[in-house]
């Protein structure tokens, strides 16, 4: 991670952090948009990342996804010290009201839409849980349309084993070669 990109991550962090400490409102349906006005310092205001290369992209991501991820951030399971922060800060039964905002949100339009027609090797195992046209469902997250690096960056950690709280993707990735990763982060970032 350069300077830039932990700047990034430290100013997303702090704005998040010192939002998420002030709100003491349990998320009831008025208050769910009170609760979620700093994940925009990172996640945007209009769905799109402040840094899309290592932030993901929430507005329209799966509920299902969105409270496992958090929950796996609140005991550990999955390590970002932002996300660890605030994920902590957040009680358990609010986590779903929140994902189900963010899930009820409209996908943001990629400005980087190009996919070639052919598929890569290797993206026919990921459709089982991304389903056919990787917008996700029951149990995996919609892939279409993150960035690349953010892509990237995730399956190379399932690969190496440094991402593991999901007990599939760690196995799946190591399966496939490097180079096929990189075609498929290339692929999914372009629908």
């Amino acid at each position: 991670m350069g300077v830039n990109d932990t700047m990034k991550a430290l100013f997303c962090g702090l704005a998040a952090a010192a939002a998420f400490s002030v709100l003491t409102i349990p998320a009831l349906a008025q208050d769910v948009e009170a609760q979620v006005q700093s994940c925009a310092a990172c996640h945007g205001q209009n769905g799109v990342p402040a840094d899309p290369k290592t932030t993901p992209i929430i507005w329209g991501q799966t509920e299902y996804y969105i409270v496992t991820q958090l929950r796996s951030y609140k005991t550990g399971e999955r390590q970002n010290p932002v996300m660890e922060a605030i994920a902590k800060s957040i009680k358990i039964e609010d986590m779903r009201p929140i994902a189900r905002y963010f899930a009820g949100k409209t996908w943001p339009e990629n400005p980087a839409k190009n996919a070639s027609a052919t598929e890569p090797n290797g993206m026919a195992v990921c459709k089982f849980c991304h389903q056919q046209k990787f917008e996700g469902a029951l149990p995996g997250p919609r892939l279409a349309g993150l960035s690349y690096e953010y892509l990237s960056a995730q399956m190379r950690a399932f690969a190496d084993g440094q991402r593991t709280n999901n007990e599939d993707m760690p196995k799946v990735m190591k399966d496939i070669s490097e180079r096929d990763r990189e075609a498929m982060a290339h692929y999914l970032a372009g629908l």
